[in-house]
């Protein structure tokens, strides 16, 4: 019987990437026409280069990014930047469809957990500003492990907290070697958010189901609820 659902956060809860990309060619747009002298495209490049290396999560990315771009900070441009970034991001970030109402049916069955590799401040930040935090039983960040997935321990720690065993538990992320591989090395069942998947197509631990909305998420834990327990 499953008794417990954790979720992932970005990309599967919350177009993370999509909201992440309008934003970051906003801002360089905006850089340009303070008087950026670099072609988009490279400086495309360059912007990414740096998440790649600090993480996407990383909050001061437009320092490096003129460094390497012209050389220097010039806080005119870093400013337009950074206006045009968060004014895009308050405008988009919004949850995928069909969350609010697929939580609203969860939460009278199952408990409910976040297991995201953001820092505490950024999931909490973004569970309210959706307006989705109050569904959730458990949120576990990077920072109460400070170990990333697929690392055993994130999971081992979201277990402990809601009082299940991997056998009762399933676990949705958008990630195949994160969030699937990273769940199914501790027997916990998996659904790939094929919506929200953006990495690796291929792994050798395949989810015990994919869905291309949320809205197909209810039946397959009543599918999983039906199937035979394995002794």
């Amino acid at each position: 019987m499953i008794k417990a659902v954790i979720f992932d956060l970005d990309n599967t809860l919350i177009d993370f990437m999509g909201t992440k990309k309008a934003s970051c060619d906003a801002a360089i747009d905006a850089m340009i026409k303070a008087g950026l002298r670099t072609p988009k495209k490279k400086a495309w490049k360059t912007l990414f280069s740096i998440y790649r290396e600090k993480g996407i999560e990383h909050q001061q990315v437009f320092q490096p990014f003129l460094e390497k771009t012209i050389g220097k900070v010039d806080y005119r441009i870093m400013a337009a930047g950074i206006v045009a970034y968060r004014r895009t991001k308050k405008a988009m970030l919004r949850t995928y469809p069909n969350v609010k109402k697929v939580l609203v049916n969860l939460h009278k069955r199952y408990r409910l957990a976040i297991l995201s590799d953001a820092p505490v401040l950024q999931a909490w930040t973004r569970l309210v500003e959706m307006g989705i935090e109050n569904f959730f039983d458990i949120v576990v960040t990077y920072d109460d492990t400070k170990k990333t997935k697929p690392h055993p321990k994130p999971f081992v720690t979201v277990l402990k907290k809601l009082g299940v065993k991997p056998l009762e538990t399933v676990m949705i992320g958008d990630s195949l070697l994160r969030d699937v591989a990273g769940a199914r090395r501790l027997g916990i069942k998996t659904i790939l958010a094929a919506y929200g998947n953006t990495g690796i197509k291929k792994t050798r631990f395949s989810p015990d189901a994919e869905i291309s909305d949320i809205k197909e998420l209810p039946p397959v834990l009543e599918k999983f609820d039906k199937q035979p327990k394995a002794y």
